[in-house]
């Protein structure tokens, strides 16, 4: 017969990681999706002398590991003594590594706009501004939309990597209780559980939008 040294304060302690992993992931795609857009309008519109900076910026972001970016920050923060959570480190350098893909993201949805009917919605009299909010992000959205829901959801599994700046996340909570309980295998098994509970609705989400714009085309 199955026998667990698993107690019901373990599984809130679990769960308790698991709200920190959705919180560090809820800022960090807030704050990644609002940079990415403005970064991602850069690259696709914007001319050589801005664009050339920030895609070296946004290279670097996606290049360099993101448990090094991690390290590093929080080494820095303490360099140069920040009055900064750990929390907030972890939530600005994911954030940060979201928008370095996000960029390319939204770059991408925009430029999968035809020019032409960029180019029909000027001659009948639309601004700049009007051209991007009613022709282009719309219809880059639709693009986008598949991408940005894979970002999102490999942004939930790197908050696992915030451990290494003290976070105690879903993983890390599990880690402390495998280390007490020593049941790697039944621990383990209910945190991924509780990855896939978090990860399944916002899949099913963008599933259900895709299918619902193209009901409507």
């Amino acid at each position: 017969m199955f026998e667990t040294s698993l107690t019901w304060n373990d599984v809130l302690f679990l769960l308790q990681g698991a709200g920190t992993t959705l919180s560090i992931t809820f800022w960090a795609v807030l704050g990644g999706t609002a940079l990415g857009m403005l970064f991602g309008l850069i690259r696709a519109s914007a001319p050589w002398w801005l664009n050339l900076p920030v895609g070296f910026v946004l290279d670097i972001l996606r290049s360099v590991p993101l448990l090094i970016q991690f390290v590093l920050a929080n080494s820095f923060k303490s360099i140069l003594k920040l009055n900064v959570s750990a929390f907030t480190v972890g939530c600005v350098v994911l954030a940060l590594y979201t928008a370095a893909y996000c960029a390319e993201i939204v770059r991408g949805g925009i430029l999968a706009v035809p020019p032409t009917t960029r180019r029909a919605a000027r001659s009948l009299g639309m601004t700049y501004t009007q051209d991007l909010t009613n022709i282009v992000f719309p219809i880059a959205l639709r693009v986008a939309l598949p991408s940005w829901i894979g970002l999102t959801l490999g942004v939930m599994k790197d908050t696992a990597l915030v451990l290494w700046i003290g976070i105690v996340e879903l993983l890390r909570s599990s880690q402390i209780i495998v280390t007490r309980i020593q049941e790697p295998l039944f621990v383990l098994s209910i945190a991924g559980l509780i990855y896939f509970l978090m990860s399944f609705p916002i899949a099913r989400l963008g599933a259900r939008l895709e299918k619902r714009w193209r009901e409507n085309d």
